[in-house]
């Protein structure tokens, strides 16, 4: 028997992931992970992003628009998101941030983006689902300057940042969920802020159909493989599996708490 993991960001509206959608449930449920949030890129895909989650019980959405999109959706306002968001399988806002790794959209595109997002997820309570690459100062900084006009709930998904920005992100009461880099060889650095990373605020994540964990490094990544990730994060923060997929499954309950709690996370759903 499985312990129950989370996959709390992964894409299932990605063809590679979409054309085999059974068979990706499936073999989540038989690694232990009964429940994943397809994350939305771009808010006029939405109703397909939506719809995923609506056919399968075990699948909830976001709604938002990624960086790298952010010139072509800067006529979305907060309003917009906050009304799709009521939908009762839209449980987040984002993914919205700054990616200044690829610079896909103008700089200050990303930054109106993000702004509109965090007013969302202020408005609906919603957790933010935030998307950082080689932006470190500059997501800390809005961080920190919109938590002082208004509470909101910041994750810091597939985090793959400096000290820093996990150091400002926390102070700031923002969550970190650990991708498949985490178990990268290379990635001494994000093990560093995964050791920083208080138990509670801690997520794990998959970013599928992307960076898949070791064994499977290069290949397609899926929701069954957030196990490995799970594995890696609880030889790191020196516990064990079991222990880590209660500690991350209590984390993502609180944090996405629009979500109802399955039985098998110890829910009464």
């Amino acid at each position: 028997m499985h312990p129950a993991i989370v996959d709390s960001h992964c894409h299932l509206d990605f063809d590679v992931l979409l054309t085999d959608i059974d068979g990706v449930i499936t073999r989540a449920h038989a690694a232990g992970v009964h429940l994943m949030v397809s994350i939305s890129t771009r808010v006029k895909n939405f109703q397909a992003v939506c719809a995923i989650a609506e056919a399968h019980a075990e699948v909830f959405c976001t709604v938002g628009t990624h960086p790298h999109n952010a010139d072509e959706e800067l006529h979305v306002t907060a309003e917009q998101l906050v009304d799709l968001a009521r939908h009762p399988k839209c449980i987040g806002i984002g993914e919205a941030g700054l990616d200044y790794h690829y610079d896909n959209s103008p700089r200050d595109a990303q930054a109106r983006g993000f702004l509109s997002h965090i007013a969302a997820a202020r408005q609906t309570g919603l957790p933010l689902v935030i998307h950082s690459r080689s932006a470190e100062a500059d997501t800390a900084t809005i961080l920190e300057d919109e938590m002082g006009k208004g509470a909101f709930k910041p994750l810091l998904h597939c985090f793959s940042s400096s000290i820093e920005l996990a150091e400002r992100g926390l102070a700031a009461g923002a969550y970190l969920s650990f991708s498949g880099i985490l178990t990268f060889k290379s990635a001494e650095a994000i093990r560093d802020a995964a050791r920083l990373c208080p138990l509670d605020r801690m997520l794990v994540e998959t970013d599928a159909p992307y960076l898949a964990p070791v064994p499977h490094r290069g290949q397609s990544n899926e929701p069954a493989y957030t196990a490995h990730t799970l594995a890696h994060l609880a030889e790191v923060k020196g516990t064990s599996i079991e222990e880590m997929a209660e500690i991350t499954s209590n984390n993502f309950f609180r944090l996405f708490d629009k979500a109802p709690r399955p039985a098998v996370y110890g829910g009464n759903e």
